[in-house]
């Protein structure tokens, strides 16, 4: 019996909020980013909402300007392997870059953390984007890798990775005591990788996990990221502010996986929001309003000098409109402001609306209200293809969390679109992905009817 097609749910875990602000609430922890108990509680909230996984970003530099739940936090693969044993279900996602580590070191901490998991980890591929302007120092070189030769290198590294996670066969360890046996020798392999960027002999020392191996999850907006990601990755994240342009990508990526040989169906997108909840709209205007209050001029400003270097701000506050500076028709090459740009241009936002767009807490219309509003416009997403699932980025953490798993999820329920229990032990099998091939593994032989 085929399982009708449901919405997937992520939750974006990083300390008060994805709100620049969300420190300052007077109902925020604000040390929240740094206290394990509190994201264990994040955690434990999400899984009674039945999501499939939470999800630990990361970044490798900061400097003044940073958001203040990045300024000190924990790693992201040792913090998920404590989230793994404070919950049972619900997948755990941590990000690690391609640009600064060696492909055997993430490929023993990632699979490490999965089998301690029983099969609920993921793996968000990220290439570094230099947003603190001292990454590369950080790790002894002058330079950040170029674009391209990120992906490149990107490319290589994971299928390092994955030759390296295929290194015992399922069956390879025996453990016979009367005969003495450990493992099969024959079930042992060496990946031997050669290439531009990497050289590996293997194998890695650990076996495979109960989902063969972690998800993997990337994010990548620009074209080279795309077509990555289409032939690499198991979950897209996407943060697009209108049906039509989440249609749009929608079709596109999925056609990308088509044409790198792959099942549509085997690759889910979700999008990022950042709902408002209110028990009335005026109620969620106000959270709305009251948030955004807490941007300081100093910051908000101070981080857009910094983001747009050259443009003078001294005369400006953050009621003065984009378009006033010429923010809104920039020959910007940063990804981030490309992303947005038409957005800045179409809405002309404020300086502080604009601030709270860049870095990461803008939402849309249809996601300020009360929770039956949030539903429905979930719904109509979802329904439309525009989405496979959602990525919660709550502007006020535990808030917003903790409403939308009391009050949106048992209308995604009640409409059928959401589990109302787990089916599955691993974060594939939330997915409904396969569990990964060995490479190296011999298929069975067929009977000879070919049965």
């Amino acid at each position: 019996m085929t399982r009708s097609r449901q919405i997937k749910l992520a939750a974006y875990l990083v300390g008060t909020g994805m709100h620049v602000a969300s420190w300052r609430h007077p109902a925020a922890q604000a040390n929240a980013s740094i206290d394990i108990d509190y994201y264990k509680r994040l955690a434990q909230l999400s899984e009674r909402g039945k999501f499939d996984m939470v999800f630990i970003a990361d970044s490798l530099g900061i400097n003044e300007e940073s958001h203040p739940n990045i300024l000190s936090r924990f790693e992201p693969i040792t913090l998920i392997t404590a989230l793994a044993g404070a919950t049972s279900k619900i997948g755990v996602v941590a990000t690690a870059s391609t640009s600064y580590i060696e492909p055997y070191n993430l490929a023993r901490l990632l699979l490490s953390a999965d089998i301690i998991s029983k099969g609920r980890v993921g793996w968000n591929i990220v290439t570094t984007r230099d947003l603190s302007g001292n990454t590369a120092q950080n790790f002894g070189r002058e330079e950040h890798f170029d674009h391209t030769l990120r992906y490149q290198r990107a490319a290589e590294f994971v299928e390092v990775i994955k030759g390296l996670w295929d290194s015992w066969e399922e069956d390879a360890f025996i453990r016979d005591k009367a005969s003495g046996q450990f493992f099969d020798r024959s079930k042992l392999h060496r990946i031997n990788h050669q290439g531009p960027f990497f050289s590996v002999k293997g194998p890695l020392n650990i076996g495979r996990s109960p989902q063969g191996y972690p998800v993997l999850v990337q994010a990548g907006s620009s074209e080279s990221g795309q077509n990555f990601a289409a032939s690499t990755a198991e979950v897209i994240f996407s943060i697009k502010y209108k049906l039509e342009d989440a249609q749009a990508f929608y079709r596109s990526f999925k056609g990308k996986a088509h044409a790198a040989g792959r099942s549509p169906d085997d690759l889910y997108i979700l999008q990022g929001i950042s709902p408002i909840i209110g028990e009335t709209e005026e109620e969620a205007r106000e959270i709305q309003r009251q948030l955004d209050s807490l941007i300081t001029e100093e910051t908000g400003l101070g981080f857009l000098s910094d983001y747009f270097k050259g443009i003078n701000f001294s005369q400006a506050t953050l009621e003065t409109r984009a378009a006033e500076l010429g923010l809104d028709r920039l020959p910007e090459t940063k990804a981030d402001y490309r992303k947005h740009q038409p957005v800045i241009a179409r809405e002309n936002p404020t300086l502080r609306e604009l601030y709270s767009l860049l870095t990461g807490s803008h939402t849309h219309d249809g996601l300020v209200g009360p929770p039956e509003k949030i539903a429905d416009t979930l719904e109509r997403w979802f329904t439309e293809r525009a989405a496979d699932g959602f990525m919660l980025m709550a502007p006020l953490l535990p808030d917003v969390l903790e409403r939308f798993v009391e009050h949106v999820v048992p209308i995604l329920q009640r409409k059928g679109l959401f589990r109302t229990e787990y089916d599955s032990d691993t974060l594939r099998g939330h997915f409904g992905l396969p569990i990964p091939a060995n490479r190296f593994a011999t298929p069975p032989a067929l009977p000879l009817n070919g049965r």
